[in-house]
């Protein structure tokens, strides 16, 4: 098992994994989801990460096992913030292995590497197990909440979503 930035050839094999992992029926075998959340089965696609990946300031970290399956991945890019985390991802049946957590520690790796001082994210509010997950990992609920963007081609929303914006300072 690995950690690696990902490359354009990547990208099928990342979009079936992201997708897996949070939207649809094979999401809800790990043990967090936003399938009851979002409605559709997508949570991205090859144009959106074409797209992300295209970002000089950003990257996408995979963590590979040693048949070069790609079982976890997170997208990392640097804003004026600091470096913002989203799309921490890992294969359903992999998850409470310890990849997120291999991701997390690769990410802050990454910060410190670049010179952010912070790592903040995104996370919908009414994932609390989520929440939790990450404040055992240092990271703090900021006051900030942010409406969650409408785009039904990635999920129509069950009820009103909403982001808390969560930060955990990485350099001191």
């Amino acid at each position: 098992m690995h950690i690696s930035t990902a490359t354009t050839q990547d990208i099928p094999a990342l979009t079936e994994l992201i997708n897996s992992a949070y939207r649809g029926e094979a999401s809800k075998k790990g043990w967090t989801t936003e399938a009851d959340l979002l409605k559709g089965d997508l949570r991205t696609d090859i144009s959106t990460l074409t797209d992300l990946l295209s970002n000089p300031k950003a990257i996408i970290l995979k963590h590979s096992l040693a048949d070069g399956t790609i079982a976890g991945c997170v997208y990392l890019e640097q804003r004026e913030r600091g470096l913002y985390l989203g799309m921490l991802t890992v294969s359903p049946q992999m998850q409470a292995a310890g990849i997120g957590k291999k991701l997390l520690a690769a990410a802050e790796t990454y910060a410190n590497e670049n010179g952010c001082k912070n790592i903040f994210m995104n996370v919908i509010t009414l994932r609390t197990e989520l929440i939790k997950w990450y404040e055992r990992h240092g990271y703090v609920q900021t006051t900030e909440r942010v409406p969650m963007p409408e785009n039904p081609k990635f999920g129509i929303p069950t009820q009103p979503l909403e982001f808390v914006i969560m930060e955990k300072i990485v350099a001191y």
